[in-house]
């Protein structure tokens, strides 16, 4: 896959999530219905990374528009500026059912592209886009580094979204987010698309992010972790800095095939 790639935009990564908030049932918006296991934290840092579970969930095949991911995301108080890189399974973004890296980015409020819109690549061994093997573990860092907004893949450096996008104006974030999305069609609809590895997180073999660090911030890791809908995905094994995630939406899809594709 190459770089450019235009497809409905993901939400800015995702409201804060409290605990009296939480359990509430998907979250509209940005023409699409969204379900989140999450782990938050506000303070100022200028770098997040995590330890990440690679899976390759199954994704509802007779919806378009339907996603599932893993990701890490920085976003700036007023939450209109953001940073992300993870793995997605997104057949129509993609082309195929496997697990794919991306990044992504929003300036002032606006959507951008995946994988691309001022993206400057770096590495020439690992590329957004690119397909991944599942159950593997990866590290996925974001760094803010001469005011450039830097992301990391299994400790390599990928490429950086230059400062100048945002006009010099963004070279910190004020809240952290890792978590786990599944794209729905509509909420009265709840979505046979899994997280993870289709495992609830409360259950052992669940999917998982751990070795949450922060930088440039003498707050400790304290990751604060909420589901929108437990009874389909959930979470478990909580610490400051890991936590488990997933499950199976509202169960198997109709003709989905067990083989990744």
């Amino acid at each position: 896959m190459t770089a450019f790639a235009f497809a409905p935009a993901p939400p800015p990564s995702l409201p804060p999530i409290s605990a009296a908030t939480a359990a509430g049932g998907p979250i509209c918006w940005y023409g699409a219905c969204y379900d989140y296991v999450a782990g938050q934290q506000r303070t100022d840092t200028t770098g997040v990374s995590v330890l990440m579970k690679v899976e390759a969930p199954v994704v509802n095949p007779a919806e378009t528009g339907e996603h599932s991911l893993q990701e890490i995301a920085l976003q700036n108080t007023a939450r209109t500026s953001t940073v992300e890189i993870g793995w997605t399974v997104d057949p129509e973004l993609n082309g195929d059912a496997r697990p794919h890296l991306f990044v992504y980015h929003w300036v002032d409020g606006q959507e951008s592209c995946y994988n691309g819109c001022g993206f400057v690549q770096v590495s020439s061994v690992v590329r957004p886009g690119m397909a991944l093997p599942p159950n593997i573990a990866a590290t996925f860092a974001i760094r803010n580094v001469g005011g450039d907004w830097w992301v990391f893949f299994a400790g390599l450096p990928v490429g950086y979204f230059p400062g100048s996008l945002w006009d010099g104006t963004y070279k910190s974030a004020q809240l952290v987010s890792v978590f786990g999305e599944v794209a729905e069609n509509t909420a009265d609809s709840p979505s046979c698309t899994q997280m993870g590895d289709g495992r609830f997180g409360s259950s052992g073999g669940a999917s998982w992010i751990r070795d949450y660090r922060i930088a440039g911030t003498s707050d400790k890791p304290q990751l604060t972790v909420t589901a929108t809908s437990p009874d389909r995905y959930d979470f478990g094994g909580v610490t400051p800095t890991s936590f488990r995630l997933g499950g199976p939406g509202t169960g198997r899809c109709a003709g989905a095939s067990d083989a990744v594709g």
